[in-house]
């Protein structure tokens, strides 16, 4: 299957010159590799020309067992994408995963995971302790960003200095993601941290000789910090915070959540977070919908067991 792995190579390049993240990649080749591997243990061992519906579906079925529902769909989606290379390359004559569909997933059957309020505050604080000045202000920064602005991972490592606004206090966002470039303004609070961490970036790239560097977040060696380092210093903060795991993406659900929770309306959220479909938002009301609770107030229940007697409930 040695050719397997080389047509593999080829569309992950292909992939890769459209954008896509790097853990996108790096997740695709890893199931494109189970695949191979998979169609490799075969007995009799088929050849990719070889390779038909019946094939495809035992396959995944060895990876759907004791797998989330999401899982599987994805594992689909993977497969369908190389099967139409396949045929743009020769190799298969029809895609026979064309009519494989993934299982119907409910957006709202996973509820999207906010930060605790008292772990953020944690947060915080791990990134004031940080013992290098550039790295303290980094981490602020960071924390600020994300969660005051609710951006992607990707879009925060790909920011470039000239994306910065001071005056209008607005970063651009590339449109990699939806397709679609959009502006988001902070508050002052994110604009001050930004603000702050800007002469240490400054003194950094003066200290690694690397004062033409662009991007906005830079590491100590001031180069551009990517989604991995972004990813493994909020792992350290939380380590050092001593609370549970926390993903970069956690942040961009809280920050949604904590603004329908203050009543800011879906569209603007949406326009914020840069979804493409309201659908997108609309999930997050499940966990933060202040009308929703106003009106459980009014249950006559309350008038039952003492109006608001909540705090005082054994």
């Amino acid at each position: 299957m040695r050719r397997w792995d080389v047509l593999v190579e080829q569309y992950l390049k292909i992939c890769e010159t459209r954008g896509l993240a790097e853990a996108t990649l790096e997740h695709r080749s890893s199931e494109l590799g189970r695949f191979g591997h998979w169609l490799k243990k075969r007995r009799p061992k088929p050849r990719l020309d070889q390779v038909d519906a019946d094939l495809v579906v035992r396959f995944i079925g060895s990876r759907s067992a004791f797998r989330a529902r999401a899982t599987v769909c994805g594992v689909v989606t993977e497969l369908r994408g190389m099967g139409d290379f396949l045929v743009q390359e020769g190799v298969w004559a029809k895609n026979p995963l064309r009519w494989i569909r993934g299982p119907k997933i409910d957006q709202r059957s996973c509820l999207p995971k906010r930060i605790n309020r008292g772990h953020l505050k944690a947060l915080w604080a791990a990134a004031q302790r940080r013992p290098q000045e550039h790295t303290r202000y980094q981490a602020v920064f960071v924390l600020a960003v994300l969660y005051g602005t609710g951006i992607r991972c990707g879009e925060l490592h790909r920011l470039d200095i000239a994306d910065w606004d001071p005056v209008s206090a607005t970063l651009r966002v590339d449109g990699r993601k939806t397709g679609r470039a959009r502006s988001i303004a902070v508050g002052e609070g994110v604009w001050r941290c930004i603000e702050a961490y800007l002469p240490r970036r400054q003194n950094q790239l003066e200290k690694t000789g690397r004062v033409g560097e662009q991007a906005l977040l830079v590491n100590h060696k001031g180069a551009r910090m990517d989604a991995r380092d972004i990813a493994d210093l909020i792992r350290r903060l939380a380590v050092c915070a001593e609370v549970p795991h926390v993903t970069v993406h956690q942040f961009r659900h809280s920050c949604a959540s904590d603004l329908l929770e203050a009543g800011v309306t879906l569209p603007e959220v949406q326009r914020i977070l840069g979804h493409a479909s309201i659908q997108s938002t609309v999930r997050y009301v499940d966990i933060a919908d202040p009308c929703r609770a106003a009106a459980m107030e009014k249950h006559p229940v309350n008038r039952f067991l003492g109006a608001g007697t909540r705090e005082e409930t054994p």
